[in-house]
């Protein structure tokens, strides 16, 4: 008898430490409806796959005065949204960028359809789509963990209408399912991001994104995700599992030697992020998420690259050390955009 009763108060336990996470955790909507962006919200109104949708994007004109002439894309990755650049976006702006930065379709403040054929390329199309229509001919190209893939597909997709590419922390320098990691279903994916909550989202974070440590400014972004959960669990979880296929299935490292721009990778370098990880037999996880290695192989493979590491960073050096990113950021924006980067 005494084993039951304490069975169920473990069980009402349990069950209170988990309404008490839920209520703690806001509601912003499965568009993050009432979740406040750094700067001003539009949307791009279009067609795609026979059903009208909005792009959300910010665009930030560079101050009056200070205009340079060019403009950086901001591709935001898989847990992230354009307002998670927000750190980026001020020192660009200052050094008088343009700055644009979408939220892609089935991401964030954009629409959420839940039957779309996701692919690199057609989020790469969807962009260049918007793109046009803001008059924006030329951009900078630059993406962040699964922006990078998307950054290296619009660079393909597009080579005559970009700058020079940047990749931050890219997921995507080894190709998961060659290297042994079994082929998850959508509805595999969909099963696991049902689960998803703001204590599991902050441990990944802690040990991937962030090299160990944490600090109470992170806090703002796990809030983010966590608050799209509970405004339409279903769907956001099954949208993840929709995009988690996409990043899976659709490489871009085998054509990184296509690459036409210059290109300058930021990395840093405790990152060990490896879509599909978990799935993958013990000794295949083991060699996968080496960034330090991937980095210097992706340098080598891409014509024209420049390599710059941060040894102590995690997954978002942008977020954890932003005075020090930036700072090796600008010095090669801010170098004449006609000499091609040198290989370092």
């Amino acid at each position: 008898m005494l084993r039951i009763i304490a069975g169920l108060l473990g069980f009402c336990l349990l069950a209170l430490a988990l309404e008490g996470q839920a209520s703690e955790t806001p509601n912003f909507g499965a568009r993050l409806e009432r979740f406040d962006y750094p700067y001003p919200v539009a949307f791009y109104r279009f067609e795609s796959q026979g059903q009208p949708l909005e792009m959300a994007y910010l665009d930030i004109a560079p101050p009056n005065g200070s205009a340079n002439g060019r403009s950086v894309l901001l591709l935001h990755g898989k847990n992230f949204c354009a307002a998670t650049w927000e750190s980026v976006i001020q020192p660009l702006h200052e050094a008088g960028f343009r700055v644009i930065a979408p939220d892609q379709i089935g991401f964030c403040k954009s629409s959420k359809p839940r039957h779309y054929q996701f692919s690199f390329n057609q989020l790469a199309a969807n962009t260049h789509a918007l793109l046009e229509s803001i008059g924006v001919e030329r951009p900078i190209v630059m993406g962040h963990s699964m922006g990078g893939m998307l950054a290296v597909r619009y660079v393909l997709q597009y080579p005559d209408a970009v700058e020079r590419l940047v990749l931050a922390n890219p997921i995507g320098l080894e190709d998961w399912l060659e290297k042994g990691v079994p082929y998850l279903t959508i509805d595999d994916w969909y099963r696991g991001q049902l689960k998803t909550n703001a204590s599991a989202i902050t441990a990944y974070q802690k040990g991937t994104y962030y090299a160990g440590e944490w600090e109470p400014r992170y806090d703002r972004w796990v809030e983010m995700l966590a608050g799209q959960f509970a405004g339409d669990r279903d769907l956001v979880a099954w949208e993840s599992a929709l995009t988690y296929d996409m990043i899976l299935t659709q490489p871009v490292v085998h054509q990184f030697g296509d690459i036409a721009v210059p290109t300058l990778l930021l990395i840093g370098e405790r990152d060990n992020t490896a879509v599909g990880k978990k799935a993958a037999p013990e000794a295949v996880a083991r060699t996968l998420g080496d960034y330090p290695a991937l980095a210097r192989q992706a340098a080598a493979t891409i014509p024209n690259a420049t390599l710059v590491t941060f040894p102590e960073l995690g997954h978002s050096p942008q977020i954890q050390d932003p005075a020090r990113f930036n700072r090796a950021l600008l010095d090669h924006l801010t170098e004449d955009a006609d000499e091609p980067l040198g290989r370092h």
